[in-house]
């Protein structure tokens, strides 16, 4: 197969019991060995509450994600591309051997952390704008955001989905704004999140993971990779220096994940992670793009079927 791309889930994807079939891996153990704490009795047994915060959440979605891409290039499947959902990305990075496994479980492990702390709990708000031009929620934004309150869009999930993030009042400016100016029917839903992820709240948690990133090495990615901050492609030798800017600028930067999908060949995709999320929003970017699930029962025969 030509052209596999393997998209890689973010926050949300995860769910108590996730990663079930590799509770004796190999991946399992070193999550646990790199963290220092027991990341897969959390992922297998909970409590939900625990595996929910954003510290535990995203290791755990890692660590899944991972441990399948193994199990995919025990395939030998070659792969064209590769992209993640935010955190996810880390994933795609792994598979593309720009980061070893360790290094990046820690770091979003640590991310997870650092992105907490960046704000005080209730001074940031995230809202998911449905049936809402692009264009119309990028000016709410603009016009609802001051000196010292900013609002602006965090994850452009799918055309008629576009989660906006940052401070709690202008974020409620930015709703009413599209309620006095917008006339098509549409709906504004506030996300139950821990914090105001990918908003400029977000620059004190940039700042400690460049710190932390100074830390690890960057290698030059051995396949392509769709970063989420501009949705362009990275061809394979790409500078790791690059890849770990691009990594920094995401964490108060959007999620271009509408416009990366969109940029994708309609041969065959293959989500490679918990859950079903990205099969969802694909279909909404794209009706003619095939994304096979691998986190369920006959996902690899599927994909097997698919291929031949």
């Amino acid at each position: 197969m030509k052209n596999l791309t393997v998209m890689f889930p973010g926050q949300g994807s995860q769910y108590v019991g996730m990663a079930k079939e590799f509770s004796d891996s190999e991946w399992m153990k070193r999550a646990d060995a790199a963290l220092g704490f027991s990341l897969s009795k959390i992922m297998l047994e909970g409590p939900d509450d625990e595996l929910k915060l954003t510290a535990y959440t995203q290791p755990a979605i890692l660590t899944h994600s991972v441990a399948l891409f193994d199990k995919l290039q025990k395939s030998n499947i070659k792969v064209a591309r590769v992209l993640g959902h935010s955190v996810g990305e880390y994933a795609a990075l792994v598979a593309a051997k720009v980061l070893s496994f360790e290094d990046a479980v820690m770091a979003v492990h640590l991310r997870g952390k650092y992105m907490q702390a960046a704000v005080p709990v209730g001074a940031g708000k995230m809202v998911a704008v449905m049936k809402v031009p692009a264009q119309t929620i990028e000016q709410a934004c603009k016009e609802s955001s001051t000196d010292s309150e900013q609002v602006m869009p965090a994850n452009y999930n799918e055309p008629g989905q576009i989660v906006i993030s940052g401070h709690a009042a202008a974020c409620e400016r930015a709703v009413k704004w599209l309620g006095e100016n917008h006339s098509d029917p549409h709906r504004c839903i506030e996300l139950n999140v821990s914090a105001p992820f990918h908003s400029s709240l977000m620059a004190p948690a940039a700042k400690e993971l460049a710190n932390h990133f100074e830390t690890i090495k960057f290698n030059a990615n051995e396949v392509s990779y769709i970063a989420n901050i501009d949705a362009k492609e990275y061809a394979a030798g790409t500078d790791g220096e690059i890849i770990k800017q691009n990594l920094i600028k995401q964490v108060d930067g959007s999620v271009r994940w509408t416009q990366s999908v969109e940029s994708l060949p309609t041969d065959l995709s293959v989500e490679c992670g918990p859950g079903r999320v990205l099969m969802g929003l694909g279909r909404k970017i794209n009706r003619d793009l095939k994304i096979i699930c691998l986190d369920k029962e006959d996902g690899f025969s599927e994909l097997e079927g698919a291929l031949s």
